[in-house]
């Protein structure tokens, strides 16, 4: 081989090994992850100091871009209970989020719904919402927080209302092109027998789930146990109750098909 030939040879060879190393350079900045930390059942009250050892542990976490409170965070339903749990979630270090559980709302406690929102919205400044469903996104990531839970006749059961669900049907179909996670107090599919807590007529909501493929997760509480169950791809995770807590990661949280881990902690 004479010398003009091994100079392009080994041109070529560096513009191969460039070019290898920029595409991977390129889809590793494209990949993104995503972490976060679901509480829930807290049943927070001034004797229960779990909410406080976990705030601390949460807190001593890195990469943690939110905390989701997912229903049941305070022990008996109460505007002062509601107010002082407030208090004690906002020593956290990173944004969270509220959603309700059935142990949350009563209307003829003087704490529906409405009341429960707007009490959020007066004494959380980054607080904007008005409803107990709403959605927001990290990451290109799309979260929809669903409420199944009743503040007229409160229940352990879980019901998603028709208008609940039209709304979660309708903007699904906004969010195609996303990986949607729902974050809830009730579990739309049963983790462990116990008839009680079961959400009721739960056909049309998995109805919309099957209609709706960019759905990749569920995240709930309720009923006292950490277990996940993949239904039809979507990962259906249930976790126990403060002490403990999850911490979910979403890896290259963009693709078509993430990876999912979630992991149980607890403070002793």
């Amino acid at each position: 081989m004479g010398k003009r030939e091994s100079i392009g040879v080994n041109f070529m060879k560096k513009f191969f090994i460039f070019l290898f190393l920029y595409i991977f350079f390129l889809s590793s900045v494209s990949a993104q992850d995503l972490r976060f930390v679901q509480i829930t059942d807290v049943r927070y009250s001034k004797e229960n100091n779990n909410l406080t050892k976990v705030i601390k542990d949460v807190n001593k976490k890195s990469d943690i871009d939110f905390v989701v409170f997912t229903g049941d965070n305070i022990q008996s339903v109460d505007k002062k209970n509601l107010k002082d749990f407030i208090l004690e979630a906002k020593k956290l270090k990173y944004p969270f989020y509220i959603l309700i559980g059935d142990k949350d709302v009563n209307k003829y406690k003087d704490l529906s719904k409405k009341q429960y929102a707007f009490i959020l919205k007066k004494n959380l400044k980054n607080y904007k919402n008005t409803d107990t469903n709403y959605i927001f996104e990290k990451k290109g990531v799309v979260f929809f927080v669903v409420d199944g839970a009743k503040d007229v006749i409160p229940s352990t059961n879980g019901y998603f209302k028709e208008n609940v669900l039209e709304w979660l049907d309708a903007n699904l179909a906004l969010y195609q092109n996303k990986n949607v996670i729902i974050l809830q107090h009730f579990p739309v599919i049963t983790p462990v027998d116990k008839e009680s807590y079961v959400t009721l007529k739960p056909e049309k909501y998995i109805e919309i789930l099957n209609n709706n493929k960019n759905v990749k997760a569920i995240v709930s509480g309720h009923f006292g146990v950490n277990k996940e169950i993949i239904v039809d791809g979507v990962s259906h995770i249930s976790t126990a109750p403060a002490p403990s807590y999850r911490i979910i990661d979403i890896i290259d949280c963009n693709s078509e098909n993430p990876t999912i881990w979630a992991e149980v902690y607890r403070v002793e």
